[in-house]
């Protein structure tokens, strides 16, 4: 059974893998990045083989959602997945169901830094073009190697997630900066209702201290974090932990863009508390 790590892309949840992969899997508590795969993201290539041909094609990925997470969870085991994916139903073909989803780990962003942070990962050339992005009801994430991804809008795709009422958590990146043990031992205590977790609180400082942005950077530029995205002008790696805690929209949008996301997701960020 899955259990969803789900978010918008730059919201954080590279940065709760790490801690869990850490806290989970590491003999000594330090992070390392080659655990990230052990909590792999959803949907990949491999998911798919045995379903359809073109691993771009919408129109055949959609009819195989289930079928890939019914192979998946074949064992009956717990399984933490990575998703950026928005949770829809197009059509007859919802994205998950119940009987392949056990809980979600919901995080969220204030779309203010997200779409800082979009502009960057993502190659955009200003900030308007990253607010199309961010509110783009049919985006799709694509490439030429793995499964095309729909993430819809910041806006949709949060609702679409939130909307799950059994099983459900939500974490707010801005109060993991505010205090991290606090809402990692949330997570951690929501995934002990469903498998055993027993660590002592030092184990948790330690996994929290070796996974800390500052750190993050210096195994990134050590390459040991293969996740970057690739520069299109250059055609090399991009960097993926950028500004971090340091990404403050006060200081890097202007009036028209800030009032542009708090126009169009008003609803959703005063229920989030961000206006």
């Amino acid at each position: 059974m899955i259990i969803w790590l789900a978010s918008y892309p730059k919201s954080g949840n590279t940065w709760i893998r790490a801690l869990l992969t850490t806290l989970l899997y590491s003999k000594d508590s330090k992070c390392n990045f080659k655990n990230l795969s052990l909590i792999e993201q959803y949907p990949k290539r491999k998911h798919y083989e045995d379903f359809i041909n073109n691993f771009q094609d919408f129109n055949q990925i959609k009819k195989a959602w289930i079928a890939s997470q019914d192979k998946i969870n074949v064992d009956q085991k717990l399984k933490i997945l990575k998703t950026h994916h928005v949770n829809c139903k197009i059509g007859q073909y919802p994205f998950t169901s119940k009987s392949n989803t056990l809980g979600v780990i919901h995080i969220v962003r204030d779309p203010r830094n997200v779409v800082t942070s979009i502009k960057n990962h993502f190659s955009k050339g200003d900030y308007t073009e990253a607010l199309k992005f961010i509110t783009n009801e049919n985006k799709v994430i694509t490439n030429d190697w793995d499964v095309s991804t729909l993430i819809s809008s910041w806006k949709t795709n949060y609702i679409s997630w939130k909307a799950v009422n059994e099983n459900y958590l939500l974490i707010k990146y801005e109060d993991l900066l505010l205090n991290l043990e606090k809402e990692f031992i949330k997570i951690i205590n929501f995934l002990g209702k469903f498998e055993q977790i027993n660590f002592e609180k030092n184990k948790i400082k330690e996994a929290i201290s070796s996974s800390s942005f500052e750190n993050f950077k210096k195994m990134e530029k050590d390459g040991s974090f293969k996740e970057s995205a690739t520069n299109k002008d250059t055609g090399g790696k991009k960097k993926f932990f950028y500004l971090g805690p340091n990404n403050d929209w006060k200081k890097l949008l202007d009036n028209n863009i800030r009032q542009e996301i708090e126009k169009k997701f008003k609803n959703e960020m005063q229920y989030l508390g961000y206006l």
